[in-house]
């Protein structure tokens, strides 16, 4: 009898014994990356490093080789010395995630950055590299959601699940389109994940979105330009899966990633750190590789959970929409990409949407036919003036000679009426379709 009990006094021990510590040793460190030896971890685990005077900085397995651990650090240039102690932190592969997250801006590791000492409390959590779906069983795109942009909802209708990209270069009103997107959509949650932007753009569009009672369905993740690049990448897989989360919920969810050229260039930065060669114009072969994994993982859900629409903003390097590889990659992969135009900023036209360099993959499939029609006309419209503007303006054309061009010369006050859309003032889709529609009409 003395045996049994003592067997289970044995027992009952080892279940409170806390975990075991999983330790290794730094061997080399080059100013970013870290290798460690003396202990096993798979990529995406979470190591933190012990250093002598007491400091600890994180980091992130993302390779290893000869039984050795490659970390790639949360702050480079760390004061890391040979011999540190490197510890294996729980978790990291999977984020805490709920409804305390919502009204809320976090960091890549999910701390808040709005109220540090009002720490964010959650029961559940997710895959942070999501969950694999059956395609066949996801559902299809198959009504208009309401984006509250006139020109969005009326020539460039967007479904709901659909992957769309804003290409833009800089300074022709990206941010002020995101912020009235994420403002006027039809969504029960709006994750916004900003990546990569500068610090005050950050600050900026966290004032204008958390201030009244539309903050309390939008959820934040920040992580500006001066972190690492493991961080902005882990901030953009933050994003999705917290979008995930809440579609798997039934919700309707509008994900917003703002920068998706931001993201690439922090694969970039890992990629080379890690010896992988440069291949277009810089970037290898993991950052395409990158792209489809993380938009993939928006879109439809399985029957009986939501969609996540999602908005992917892409940098055009010297406003080239063509042969960015990143832009390529993206354009390639989502279901329909909005240009903004520099000349029609130029020409004070906001949102500076340029409709014949932009498509909407899935407009056809769920807008009625006097709706498309109306869509198609101001398209050609909006194409033959801007092509001919400059000929008319030398006095090279006589009316008369191309009935269409006549028709877009005579309807363009009423065009660029309709095109210009003050931030503070949405328009319904209902509203937009039929303002559309009617505008076309008149010139028949």
């Amino acid at each position: 009898m003395s045996t049994i009990f003592a067997q289970l006094a044995n027992d009952a021990a080892n279940i409170a014994a806390p975990a075991p510590s999983i330790t290794g040793q730094v061997i080399r460190f080059d100013g970013q990356l870290v290798e460690c030896a003396g202990f096993p971890a798979s990529p995406g685990a979470r190591c933190e490093i012990h250093t002598r005077d007491g400091s600890r900085y994180r980091g992130e397995v993302i390779g290893f080789n000869n039984r050795r651990n490659t970390i790639f650090l949360d702050q480079p240039f760390s004061p890391i010395q040979i011999g540190d102690k490197v510890s294996l932190l729980p978790g990291g592969k999977n984020i805490p995630v709920g409804d305390a997250l919502l009204g809320r801006v976090t960091d890549a590791d999910g701390l808040p950055l709005d109220i540090e000492d009002a720490p964010i409390r959650t029961t559940e959590t997710w895959p942070l590299l999501g969950k694999l779906m059956n395609p066949l069983k996801r559902t299809p795109v198959a009504e208009p959601l309401d984006v509250g942009v006139r020109m969005i909802n009326s020539a460039l209708t967007v479904g709901r699940g659909q992957r769309i990209g804003i290409v833009a270069g800089s300074g022709v009103g990206k941010s002020v389109l995101m912020e009235m997107m994420a403002r006027y959509t039809e969504a029960d949650v709006v994750v916004v994940g900003l990546i990569g932007e500068r610090a005050r753009e950050v600050g900026a569009f966290a004032r204008a979105l958390m201030t009244d009672d539309a903050a309390r369905k939008i959820c934040m993740v920040a992580v500006p330009a001066d972190r690492s690049p493991l961080l902005r990448l882990r901030g953009a897989r933050r994003a999705t899966a917290i979008a995930e989360h809440f579609r798997s919920q039934g919700k309707q969810v509008l994900l917003m990633i703002d920068s998706l050229t931001r993201v690439a260039h922090a694969q970039r930065e890992i990629g080379l750190a890690l010896g992988e060669p440069p291949t277009s114009k810089g970037y290898p072969p993991s950052v395409i590789a990158m792209i489809p994994s993380l938009i993939e993982r928006a879109g439809p859900g399985l029957p009986g959970e939501g969609a996540i629409t999602a908005i992917y903003t892409v940098l055009a390097d010297g406003d080239d929409t063509t042969n960015d590889p990143v832009v390529d990659t993206a354009r390639a992969i989502l279901d329909g990409h909005i240009v903004l135009s520099r000349r029609q900023t130029q020409m004070g036209l906001y949102p500076a949407i340029d409709l014949p360099q932009s498509v909407s993959r899935v407009m056809n499939d769920i807008v009625d036919p006097a709706h498309l029609a109306s869509a198609q006309r101001l398209r050609k419209l909006i194409s033959l003036y801007m092509d001919n503007r400059d000929l008319m303006l030398m006095g090279g054309y006589v009316k008369g000679q191309d009935a269409d061009l006549d028709a877009a010369v005579e309807l363009w006050p009423h065009i660029e009426n309709f095109i210009r859309q003050s931030p503070h003032a949405p328009a319904p889709f209902a509203e937009a379709r039929q303002a559309l529609i009617s505008l076309m009409e008149s010139n028949r």
